[in-house]
This record gives structure tokens, C-alpha cells and sequence, in this order.
């Protein structure tokens, strides 16, 4: 709640204003009781029809003037929350997408969709309803039990029982219901994240014919969900019932008392309806009362889930601002002096391991790379080498060991300025909806239509452009929808190469593409990157033969790192590779 209150800090004023307007409004209505009990005891008792229109006019005015109270304290709810809620998802998302993926792991995507979309809708609302109604209510209710006891004291007795019942209800009820309504937000990050995943794999669903199965689970998570929701539902819905009941009982008591008391001559027919005029808007405000506490705890537990991600810290933290100052016009400088500097990037006795996991995915990976060298990386499916590319943009951060950038670890440097040095081409190719032209200044976004073209013909996409009548304003749909495999890869490979990177990293990016495209792309890359640093993870013994030094990777260690010739002669994790995929006359040539 604190988080809470800091953003609704923001718009103090309209947050006092809000509920000053309500209880204004309230005021208004809880005069319209006496204005009815004179129009009985006064007007209609002595047949005078001047007075009764002169006090019928004087409700409808307190009736307008409580209606534009009502819309102005609105007006203001409204904006606080809608600002609110629209602050509160903006830093929610800078904060996730500031996250590192060991983090984003941790928590989990769908839980995370949850949040930003349910959570955050429960809070908005939260706050609209409590800004018109936190004061508003209570003050009505206690409001009316003051004014019952002005009009006859006896009769405000009845108030003095029945409001401090009502009271006990409302928060035994809240209590109860408040810890159910966080595990229903639970089980529906459940159905959210079976709900993706089946979106997501809907073609591998498919085609092993598992639409059932998935369906059956989904099943069971909808039911479940459906149970806590009916669960914490019966309970909420008690609310209203047990208020009407115990509010009814003791308009029947003001009845009976009153009337036995009327007939007496000790309290009038007017002073009674009013009475029971009280006890009816304390009804029906106890009702929005019950609506606003259901409200407010699903907002407060809503919150709580957002507050859970919000206080997460990030790991991968820049330097404070001070160190960045003084360093931040030293990087490109480095990098301009870093052609002296040999190695330019080094792994020092790098493990890394997941968290919960038993074992290290990285241990003992220790070499170095020149700047302009190109390095290929090859293992078997689960080797390290995506995780190991990983550590380099500081996606995941080593457990062990360091890694170096013209002699500096790269934790040293700030950050963004550190990324803005690599280009990725993860490998999954993803594209966003838009044009080329878009997607291109993702990489670099004061990049011209022929920086543009340039890292198309290097990434041999040129022609797939140039085939479409619509150039570089040709439509891509989301994800790439629209591109066969093949032309994704491309065209995200020309994305990292518009930036013109220091450290160009492509992981497994070119497995789409035919094997004279590849060495086209392979060749084109040498040509055009001058100085660039280049990483080439690949399961192809075909894509890697030709950098300048290969990495091998198995089970997480480093089994050799030398040049293709080197490694068939030296590494038999190597060589086994190349047999796999390879004839044993192709071996042996190239071992010779």
C-alpha cells in the first residue's frame, strides 16, 4: 500500500477533492430526511399546499445540487485512477523489461501478463471506488445514526444497535475474503500460462494430435479457478443478504416502537419517517459499502502481486551516475584505442548456474578473442553455448570467474552503453508488426534508407525487398507471420548489422537458410564488418570451419579452442562432430 499511496501523491489535490465532493453530496442527503418529516408534520397535517411545493422545490434543489457534487467528485475519482493505473503499468513494464532473464525466469511470463493487464485493472478500480466511496459511506451511515438521535433519541438507540452489527459483518466478511482473492489471481496466472503456452504451441499441439489432452488440463485449471471464484464468491455474497437482514430487523423495530409512540402522542408521523428514511440510506449505503470492500480487497491483493515484481532488483545494476559521468565518454574512446589492446574480449575461468539448479550449466570456460576475429562455437544441443553468449550482452550474469572487454570486466561498464556495442541475433528470429524500415531502426534508429540496404545485401535479404513492389515500407506482420523462416533470420540478422556493432553475436541464426545462402551470409559478413568481432554458434560443422577459431563446447566445459585444422588433429569431442556430419575422406583431408 505504501507504493500505492506514493503514486496517488502525485495528484493530491484531485485525491482530496474526490471525497470532499462525496461527503458535500452526502451532506445534501442527509437533509432530505427533515425536509420530508416537515412536509408531513407541517404541510400535509395542517392541508397547506404552498408549503408542501415550496419543500418539494427545496428537495428537488438539494437533489440537483447533490447530482453535480456526485459528477465533479467523480470526474476526479476517475482521473486519479486512470492516471494511477496507467503510471503504476508503464514503470511495471520498464521495471520487467529492466529485468535479467534469471530474474524473468524466476517469475514467469505469464504471471507477469497477469499482472500488467488483471492486476493492474483491480487496482484502477480499487482506487475509483474508494476515492468516491471511502468517505462518503461511512459518513452517511454514522452520519445518519447523529441525525436519527437529533430527531428522537429513543429511536437513534435503534441506530446505536444495529450500525456497530452491520459494522462486525462488514469486516469479519473482508477478512475472511481478502486471502482467497489472492490465491484466485494465483490460479489465474495458472489458466494464463496454460492458456499461452497452448497458443504458442498450437502447431506442435497439432501435430502430435495432443488437442485433447491439452484441452483436459486446461479443463482442470479453468475448474479449479472457477472453484476458488465460486468459493470466495459465496462468501462475498454474504454481505449484502446478512446487511439487508439485520438493516430490515431494525426497521421493523422503528416501526413498532414508533408507532406504539405515535399512537401515544410522544413522536410524530413525520419524525418517524424520517427515522426510517435513515435507516433505509444507511441500507443502501452499506450495500455500496459491502461492493467497495469486495473492490478493495481484490485491489489490495492485486497490489500486492504488482508490489512483488516492482520490488524486484534488478541484477544487472549500471554504475552510479557519478562513475558513469566520468566513464561515459571513455567507452567510445576505448573502443577507438582498442585495436592496441590484445585481447579485446576474455573469459576468465567462467562457470555459470542457473538458480534451483544442482549443477553448474557453465564451469572452467577460459579464452580469449581478438577484436575483428571471428569465433565460431559448437556443441551438442545443451553444450552451454547459447547460455555462454548469454553472459556477454549481461543477460545472465556469471556465478564465477569474469568476463573482460579491452581489459575492463564488463559488469565496470554502464549498462545500456555496454549493449549498445553488441548486436544479437538470437535463435529465435523475432520480427514486430510494422514495415521494414521499422523493424530495421530497431537495430539503429538514426540509421538512412542506405545504412538500410547495406545490412540487407550483407544478410542477403536484398532480394526479398527488391522483390516486393513495396521496398522497405513492405508490412511485416507480428512475429513474422508473413516471411517463411528463412527470410526472418535475414532480416533479423540485418537488423544487428545496421547498429554496425563492436561484437556481433549470432545464435544459431542461419539454420533456416540453404547452404549456399549460408556461406554467401558468411562470406558477405567477413567482407563488410571491418573490425567487428563476430560469434557463430552453430550446430554446423559447415557454418563454423571457416572462422578464424572455434570454440567447443560439451556438457559445459570448453573440450578445445583453436582453428578447424587444430581441432580435428587435437579435440576428439571435435572430431566426432566432424564424422557425424562429414565423410571420413573430408576429415582427413582437412586434417591434413
Amino acid at each position: 500500500m505504501k507504493r500505492l499511496l506514493s503514486y496517488l501523491g502525485k495528484y493530491k489535490l484531485y485525491s482530496v477533492l474526490a471525497p470532499l465532493f462525496k461527503c458535500l453530496e452526502a451532506c445534501f442527503e442527509l437533509f432530505v430526511p427533515l425536509v420530508v418529516a416537515d412536509m408531513i408534520d407541517i404541510g400535509i397535517s395542517s392541508g397547506s399546499i404552498p408549503y408542501i411545493l415550496r419543500q418539494g422545490g427545496l428537495l428537488i434543489v438539494l437533489g440537483l445540487i447533490g447530482l453535480a457534487c456526485s459528477i465533479t467528485a467523480q470526474w476526479f475519482a476517475a482521473r486519479v485512477a486512470v492516471s494511477t493505473g496507467t503510471a503504476l503499468r508503464n514503470d511495471l513494464f520498464s521495471h520487467a523489461t529492466a529485468l535479467s532473464y534469471s530474474e524473468l525466469d524466476n517469475i514467469g511470463s505469464s504471471t507477469l501478463l497477469t499482472r500488467l493487464t488483471s492486476d493492474i485493472n483491480q487496482v484502477q478500480n480499487g482506487v475509483n471506488m474508494f476515492l468516491r466511496l471511502f468517505m462518503r459511506s461511512p459518513f452517511i451511515v454514522f452520519g445518519a445514526m447523529i441525525m436519527a438521535f437529533s430527531v428522537d433519541f429513543e429511536g437513534g438507540m435503534v441506530f446505536a444497535v444495529a450500525v456497530p452489527l452491520l459494522m462486525i459483518v462488514v469486516f469479519a466478511i473482508l477478512l475472511l475474503s481478502m486471502p482467497m482473492y489472492e490465491k484466485v489471481q494465483r490460479q489465474l496466472d495458472r489458466v494464463m500460462l496454460n492458456t499461452r503456452e497452448n497458443l504458442q504451441g498450437v502447431r506442435v499441439i497439432r501435430a502430435f494430435n495432443r488437442q485433447e489432452s491439452e484441452k483436459r488440463t486446461f479443463k482442470e485449471e479453468n475448474d479449479l479457478l472457477v472453484k476458488f471464484q465460486i468459493f470466495v464468491g459465496r462468501i462475498s455474497a454474504l454481505l449484502n443478504p446478512l446487511t439487508v437482514v439485520i438493516v430490515n430487523l431494525a426497521i421493523v423495530a422503528l416501526l413498532y416502537t414508533g408507532a406504539l409512540r405515535v399512537f401515544g402522542g410522544e413522536l410524530t408521523q413525520g419524525k418517524l419517517v424520517a427515522l426510517v428514511n435513515y435507516m433505509s440510506q444507511i441500507l443502501v449505503e452499506l450495500i455500496k459499502l459491502a461492493n467497495l470492500i469486495i473492490l478493495i480487497s481484490k485491489a489490495i491483493a492485486s497490489m500486492g502481486r504488482v508490489d512483488a515484481v516492482l520490488s524486484v532488483e534488478s541484477e544487472t545494476e549500471s554504475l552510479p551516475v557519478s562513475e558513469k559521468d566520468q566513464r561515459g565518454t571513455e567507452g567510445r574512446a576505448q573502443s577507438k584505442e582498442s585495436e592496441k589492446y590484445e585481447p579485446f574480449l576474455e573469459f576468465r575461468d567462467v562457470s555459470f548456474a542457473y538458480k534451483g539448479a544442482k549443477a553448474d550449466s557453465l564451469s572452467g570456460i577460459d579464452f580469449s578473442v581478438r577484436r575483428g576475429e571471428t569465433v565460431g562455437i559448437i556443441g551438442a544441443t545443451g553444450s552451454g553455448k547459447t547460455t555462454l553468449i548469454n553472459l556477454i550482452p549481461r543477460f545472465y550474469d556469471v556465478t564465477g570467474g569474469g568476463v573482460y572487454l579491452e581489459g575492463r570486466n564488463i559488469k565496470e561498464y554502464p549498462l545500456m552503453d555496454m549493449r549498445k556495442r553488441i548486436g544479437l541475433v538470437p535463435q529465435r528470429s523475432v520480427l514486430f508488426s510494422g514495415t521494414v524500415r521499422e523493424n530495421m531502426k530497431w537495430g539503429l534508429e538514426t540509421a538512412d534508407d542506405d545504412d538500410i540496404y547495406a545490412a540487407l545485401t550483407t544478410a542477403q535479404a536484398r532480394e526479398v525487398v527488391d522483390s516486393k513492389k513495396e521496398g522497405l515500407d513492405l508490412v511485416i506482420e507480428q512475429g513474422g507471420s508473413n516471411l517463411s523462416g528463412g527470410q526472418r533470420q535475414r532480416f533479423a540478422i540485418a537488423r544487428a548489422l545496421v547498429r554496425r556493432p563492436d561484437i556481433l553475436i549470432m545464435d544459431d541464426s542461419a539454420s533456416a537458410l540453404d547452404f549456399a545462402t549460408d556461406a554467401a551470409l558468411r562470406k558477405a559478413i567477413k567482407e563488410n564488418t571491418d573490425n567487428m568481432t563476430v560469434f557463430i554458434i552453430s550446430q554446423r560443422v559447415s557454418t563454423v570451419r571457416d572462422a578464424d577459431r572455434i570454440l567447443v563446447l560439451d556438457e559445459g566445459r570448453s573440450m578445445g579452442f583453436g582453428t578447424h585444422k587444430e581441432l580435428i588433429r587435437d579435440c576428439e569431442t571435435y572430431r566426432e562432430i566432424c564424422l557425424s556430419q562429414m565423410t571420413a575422406e573430408e576429415v582427413a583431408r582437412d586434417e591434413a
